[in-house]
């Protein structure tokens, strides 16, 4: 399960990196993620999905949250690997009932070392590490998004 999630959250990045940068719808990007990537499906698939959507439904409070811990870096100036990478990991971290908290950061983190420049790996942890310490406070603001 592990490995499949963590392939999960791979192509999740590379499919918000895409909504972001292109601009192509969510479920377009999703069905066809899904579609042509064998390790989608079953749970996997509904993991993949479910992470996507809550991540782009909650984007105004995760960004706000991620602005009020890392202010020296404007979200809309992150790269968008890195922004997506923090968005994830922060809906993950507050509302997924399966992924502790040291996993979400650590997954973060592995992405950010796969995907993001050279720094992206100690600023993700450090923007986490921040919020981390707030997960109470996040997860209900989070929840209130829906």
């Amino acid at each position: 399960m592990k490995r499949k999630r963590r392939k999960a959250r791979g192509l999740a990045l590379q499919a918000l990196y895409e909504i972001d940068s292109v601009g192509h719808t969510a479920n377009e990007v999703i069905d066809r993620y899904i579609e042509e990537n064998e390790a989608l499906y079953g749970d996997t698939a509904d993991f993949f999905r479910t992470l996507i959507t809550q991540t782009l439904r909650s984007k105004a409070t995760l960004d706000r949250l991620i602005s009020e811990h890392a202010p020296d870096w404007p979200v809309d100036e992150l790269a968008i690997i890195d922004r997506g990478i923090l968005r994830m990991a922060l809906w993950e971290l507050a509302l997924s009932e399966n992924t502790p908290l040291k996993v979400a950061i650590n997954e973060a983190v592995e992405l950010a070392k796969r995907f993001g420049s050279d720094s992206a790996p100690r600023f993700v942890n450090g923007v986490l590490g921040a919020l981390a310490s707030h997960e109470e406070e996040i997860r209900h603001q989070l929840k209130e998004v829906g």
